[in-house]
């Protein structure tokens, strides 16, 4: 979503989809850059900006996608309609900026599928208890398709991402890399805490819990993606998956340290 070309890219699948006679709801992050700008001009106000006003301000990226998505499908004579967070009924508890689903109410957007219309619906965002926007943390909108797909009983979520799918190894730095064609809810979280960043780890969580096929794909190309699903026979014989690495560690070494009581505490402390 990084720009209006892609939005109108993205508008041409979706369109595609429906007119195979499928029921479809899209769920949309910001453009690309959008919720970092929105983070740095709060953060020229304050260092510490209230936790409830930047998850109402952060909410607004996904609701620009929403709203410039349906306006283009209508333009291209679809029935579509945009919504947010909370007109989807996706409530959550209030930890503002990390936000986890309670429950969704299906029943809008199911009214809204039965009459034909293509629900679009901002990702990232609920609201809670108490009707304060809230949203789902980094890589948030992933969760937000899994949990809808999950409550509308969905056949398949699709993700679109940049990539066409999971590789066994980053293609960025191995050459040799290949495309997995289907890998297990459990490999694929094992994945996603180690460092592969094609899906948010609470998305496969959701996934998991509920059985939700999720099919891994690029925005770009009509080709196969990557299948995320329970395991099966043929996935067991693989021995190894794949390989991921997480820059964001260290590892320090201390030498000659004395093998007394309360050192190790000294230390890490």
């Amino acid at each position: 979503m990084a720009d209006l070309e892609r939005i109108q890219n993205v508008a041409k699948r979706v369109a595609k989809t429906f007119d195979q006679g499928n029921d479809v709801v899209v769920i949309l992050s910001a453009m690309a850059g959008v919720t970092d700008g929105l983070i740095n001009m709060a953060q020229q106000i304050t260092e510490s900006p209230d936790k409830r006003e930047l998850d109402v301000l952060l909410a607004t990226g996904e609701q620009t996608t929403a709203a410039l998505l349906a306006m283009t499908l209508k333009q291209m004579n679809y029935p579509a309609l945009s919504m947010l967070g909370h007109q989807a009924k996706v409530v959550t508890d209030c930890a503002f900026g990390d936000a986890r689903i309670i429950e969704i109410g299906a029943e809008y957007i199911m009214k809204l599928i039965e009459k034909r219309n293509i629900v679009v619906v901002a990702g990232f965002q609920g609201c809670d208890v108490s009707g304060n926007i809230t949203t789902l943390g980094r890589g948030g909108s992933d969760t937000s398709a899994v949990a809808i797909a999950s409550a509308l009983k969905a056949d398949i979520c699709e993700i679109y991402t940049d990539v066409d799918g999971i590789y066994t190894a980053d293609p960025n730095i191995c050459d040799k890399a290949k495309k997995i064609d289907r890998i297990s809810y459990d490999e694929m979280l094992e994945m996603a805490s180690l460092g592969a960043k094609v899906l948010q780890i609470r998305s496969v969580e959701f996934a998991k819990k509920y059985n939700v096929p999720l099919h891994v794909r690029s925005t770009f190309t009509e080709s196969e993606g990557t299948w995320v699903t329970r395991e099966d026979e043929d996935m067991e014989k693989v021995v190894v998956s794949g390989v991921t690495y997480d820059k964001n560690e260290a590892k320090v070494s201390i030498l000659r340290v004395p093998d007394k009581p309360g050192i190790a505490s000294r230390i890490f402390g």
